[in-house]
């Protein structure tokens, strides 16, 4: 379930460490599309331009931590799987990732990066797998309202 060379998988990283971004771009951009966000403000506005299928993000960041910035995309934003990554190991901030960011996988800076890209190729797996499941349940929905026109076409003639 690779993506096709001219549809990389799309992700979304946000990290108020502007060396961190550069370094994840430079490791990951020939096999992604990678859009970079110096914020979680700078990161919304990126999910309104651009169809992401990843948001990995950074848990400490100043104006909001990286499970506050996840939270608050899924309403608008519910189909990029979700990744948190944080420098320091804080139980807490992993129960709230996994039950208020709907966090896939969380993982301790600084990243390994073999590591990372099995986590990116397993999480764009799931995420192919949740688009294709909603595919088929909106056929499945639309073949049953048409069995039941038909039906109710039988019943009345």
């Amino acid at each position: 379930m690779e993506a096709t060379p001219e549809e990389k998988i799309k992700i979304l990283y946000v990290d108020d460490e502007e060396n961190n971004l550069q370094a994840f771009k430079a490791t990951f951009r020939r096999d992604y599309k990678i859009f970079l966000a110096i914020s979680a403000k700078a990161g919304r506005e990126i999910l309104d331009n651009e169809k992401v299928d990843i948001i990995i993000t950074d848990q400490r960041m100043p104006e909001e931590t990286g499970v506050e910035f996840l939270e608050s995309v899924i309403p608008k934003f519910p189909e990029p799987i979700r990744v948190l990554l944080t420098g320091y190991t804080d139980i807490q901030a992993v129960i709230d990732a996994i039950n208020k960011g709907q966090v896939y996988h969380y993982l301790t800076k600084p990243w390994e990066e073999d590591y990372l890209r099995t986590v990116i190729k397993n999480a764009y797996e799931i995420f192919i797998l949740r688009r294709e499941n909603e595919r088929l349940t909106q056929a499945l929905i639309k073949a049953n309202e048409q069995l039941e026109f038909l039906l109710r076409q039988n019943l009345l003639s």
